[in-house]
């Protein structure tokens, strides 16, 4: 994969919240959209990876790793197991340098997934984080600019936060 040193791509920032997203609660339940493998290959075939057993295990272990960190309940010194293997390699062309990063490909979507994550805990702190609803286990990427959004859905969670708070005060000015 031939990158500039450093970057990520949105497609990369995207499957790092899909990947993060990849355990939603419905109803109370937590769920695994990596759980099944018939529905864990077509996810990683999906989001550009081979869709075998090694390169799943990898997301996943990846993925509980990173949802510790954002979550604040793990110390990113956690990642290293997931990092010593990331080599780049200088590649000339006709513009200048270009940067490959040379992992395995079983490697590559868990790969990148972390250098998204980094990329944005460097260039963009606070914006990757859970969503506000306690009951929900989702993330969002606040793109806003004033970097407010609370919700991973204005639909869903925030409309349910919303009218929670409200039906709360109510029944306060009531009692």
């Amino acid at each position: 994969m031939l990158i500039t040193a450093g970057c990520t791509t949105v497609a990369d920032e995207s499957l790092l919240l899909d990947l993060l997203n990849s355990t939603p609660t419905t109803d109370g339940v937590r769920g695994d959209t990596l759980e099944d493998p018939g529905s864990a290959r077509s996810w990683l075939r999906d989001h550009g990876g081979r869709g075998n057993l090694r390169e799943l295990e990898r997301l996943r272990a990846t993925r509980d790793a990173l949802q510790g960190v954002v979550r604040d309940r793990r110390s990113p010194r956690g990642l290293g197991p997931f990092v010593r293997e990331i080599r780049y390699q200088p590649v000339a062309t006709d513009d200048g340098l270009s940067w490959r990063l040379d992992v395995a490909a079983d490697e590559e979507l868990a790969v990148r997934a972390l250098l998204a994550w980094d990329r944005l805990h460097q260039d963009a702190p606070g914006r990757l984080r859970p969503c506000s609803n306690d009951e929900c286990t989702l993330f969002l990427l606040d793109r806003s600019k004033a970097n407010t959004a609370r919700w991973c859905s204005m639909a869903v969670c925030g409309n349910r936060m919303k009218a929670r708070r409200h039906y709360q005060r109510r029944r306060e000015s009531q009692g």
